[in-house]
């Protein structure tokens, strides 16, 4: 093998068994009995042998990469979910290909373009892509098209997510039932938040609640914006009981700032936040939030492209639901 690159027919003769074999345990090793599997993968350490991907691309007209389209990863509240998307791909075979698309979005159009291009197996996204001519153009591409953490009512392919709507009306039904009658919303300016704050408002105004008031903050939600809001209470004509914001982040924040300010949460004034994250359980107190099921959106990913690779059908949308998880904050 000196002076070329070894080949597959090397790795067979080093570890006694066919081309095929070979070819087999690496698209599927699961399919070789686990002592021949463990010569191949010695055969492979030994001579050093790496797989053309793109050949097998070629001939099989899979590629095995996925694009997953986020629009960003500094306190992200698609993180966990993105974690465990990408673990479960991974272990399927699958490489993923990890881009920002911004904030805004304003990435989007051409990380889109990007992944086609790269002739990807399935775009995954976590943003919403609002042009018509580009759901027009992923619905043509013929490839899998995944939108995750929403439930559109005409998707461009597959839908995995939940209401945004229904989540903001039932956290107003869960405080409703708690005793609070002064909400305010700190609402981040993107359309699921809208939708989030729009469910909320429609249901406690239907079960006669006075007019929720509520401030807007930029996209992405962070830490400093929770203090920010709390200090813009002192702006309001009455303070409220109870401040619903659009993230854990934001929750934080104002949780900080309030007890900085010798506030007692939730004795003067409850918070809740969004998206469960890791640290709502660690803050003392617990955030009081909802909680989106990440590993559930990721296994039901996994679910879909196995499928289609099979030349299965599969639901168009597929509602993972969420809870309203109550702790100390509220």
């Amino acid at each position: 093998m000196a002076g070329r690159n070894p080949r597959l027919e090397d790795v067979a003769a080093m570890a006694g068994v066919s081309a095929a074999t070979v070819s087999r345990y690496l698209n599927s090793p699961e399919v070789v009995a686990a002592a021949t599997g463990m010569r191949i993968r010695e055969a492979i350490e030994t001579t050093g042998y790496i797989q053309n991907l793109a050949a097998g691309a070629l001939a099989s007209s899979r590629s095995k990469l996925i694009a997953a389209l986020v629009p960003d990863i500094a306190q992200s509240i698609f993180n966990d979910t993105v974690e465990a998307m990408i673990d479960e791909l991974a272990m399927d075979g699958n490489s993923v290909m990890l881009s920002l698309t911004g904030p805004d979005n304003h990435r989007l159009v051409r990380e889109i373009n990007m992944a086609l291009a790269r002739r990807v197996d399935a775009i995954i996204l976590t943003g919403i892509v609002s042009d018509a001519g580009m759901r027009q153009k992923l619905r043509s591409a013929g490839i899998t098209v995944i939108e995750t953490w929403g439930l559109p009512e005409d998707p461009i392919d597959v839908a995995i997510g939940f209401s945004h709507r229904a989540a903001g009306e039932e956290m107003a039904r869960f405080l409703r039932q708690r005793g609070y009658r002064r909400p305010h919303l700190v609402v981040p300016t993107s359309t699921r938040s809208e939708r989030r704050a729009s469910g909320f408002i429609t249901r406690w105004l239907h079960d006669g609640g006075i007019e929720p008031t509520r401030l807007d903050v930029n996209v992405p939600s962070h830490f400093g914006q929770g203090r920010l809001s709390y200090r813009a209470l002192s702006d309001l004509p009455e303070r409220p009981d109870v401040v619903v914001c659009g993230s854990d982040w934001i929750a934080q924040g104002l949780i900080v700032e309030a007890q900085a300010a010798g506030i007692r949460v939730p004795d003067q004034l409850a918070v809740t936040g969004f998206g469960n994250l890791r640290m709502a359980g660690d803050m003392r107190p617990t955030i009081t939030s909802v909680d989106v099921d990440g590993a559930r959106i990721a296994r039901e990913v996994l679910r879909v492209l196995r499928a289609r690779a099979a030349g299965q059908d599969v639901e168009t949308r597929i509602d993972v639901g969420f809870r309203v998880i109550a702790r100390e904050s509220a």
